[in-house]
């Protein structure tokens, strides 16, 4: 391993994340993780170029990290992570693969379930391709899991660095002070001035919906520039950076042990937070160096 390069906030390490993680040179950082952010290898049928198990050994594999990335953690800190959906070789049925390595990885390392996020991905193209496109007997596969873990039932965390606009509808209400109050179908009883407060915003859903439809990006055209190859599984910086904001504070340590193209190092550095990339693909390495174009590296 090695540090292929450094900016004002953080660091990006060539090399594997099994080794990176396990070496001396990482190990002052144990016990001051405030978050890891990560979006590891998907339990794919289809073989990626950055390699991706399957079936028991993939829930074998993940569970492992478990255990070397709990050490890492604050008393208070919090690991999300990205998987995406899995299907049954040859068949038109899901599995139930991701399901089964959550439950692996929280039982390995002694971790509570905070919430499951949803991103969706309209943009995202049909698929499985055989059985949405070609026999059209399923619709296309959209979105995948994050799954928020801790320690800590009360990891640091507050909404209130999240908050979206108010819908048309909701600035109406506001304005107009004028609401159907009182028992609902559901049971449920509303207040005449339950909904009347302004706050500086609303709190987001648990389902987070961005299209990954980026054409213009410093990453982009530093690869295409340099004929670098382009990670394929890229994820939208947005994503990234819900759960910076809403997990961490300025000055806070972020951690992503499957950098990639260095999405999260990149969300960090722009909302002054220390990071700490992992990446042990030297072409993605390379093209990395593209999200912190107009950043000076060292």
């Amino acid at each position: 391993m090695r540090v292929a390069y450094s900016t004002k906030f953080g660091r990006l390490i060539h090399g594997k994340a099994e080794e990176s993680l396990s070496s001396e040179k990482l190990k002052r950082y144990r016990g001051k993780i405030d978050l890891v952010f990560t979006s590891p290898p998907f339990p794919l049928n289809r073989k990626k170029k950055y390699g991706n198990l399957q079936g028991q050994e993939y829930i074998h594999w993940l569970a492992g990290f478990a255990l070397k990335l709990r050490p890492f953690l604050k008393p208070r800190g919090s690991i999300v992570m990205e998987v995406g959906n899995a299907w049954e070789p040859g068949r038109p049925v899901m599995s139930t693969l991701s399901l089964r390595a959550l439950l692996s990885f929280l039982d390995t390392g002694q971790l509570l379930l905070c919430q499951q996020f949803i991103y969706n991905n309209p943009s995202r193209l049909p698929g499985p391709a055989q059985w949405v496109t070609v026999e059209r007997i399923r619709v296309k596969d959209s979105y995948s899991h994050l799954w928020w873990m801790s320690p800590t039932d009360r990891p640091k965390a507050t909404n209130r660095r999240v908050l979206q606009r108010y819908s048309a509808a909701m600035e109406k209400l506001l304005q107009t002070q004028k609401y159907n109050s009182g028992a609902r179908p559901s049971e449920h009883h509303i207040g005449k001035t339950s909904f009347f407060r302004r706050h500086k915003g609303a709190i987001p859903s648990n389902v987070i919906t961005l299209a990954n439809t980026e054409n213009a990006s410093t990453y982009l055209k530093y690869c295409r520039k340099n004929n670098l190859t382009l990670h394929p599984a890229r994820m939208p910086i947005g994503l990234a950076e819900f759960f910076i904001k809403f997990l961490t504070k300025p000055g806070d340590l972020v951690l992503d042990p499957f950098a990639g193209s260095n999405t999260t190092g990149a969300a960090a550095e722009a909302l002054k937070r220390r990071w700490i990339s992992i990446e042990s693909d030297k072409v993605y390495v390379d093209g990395s160096y593209g999200r912190f174009a107009t950043t000076r590296l060292s």
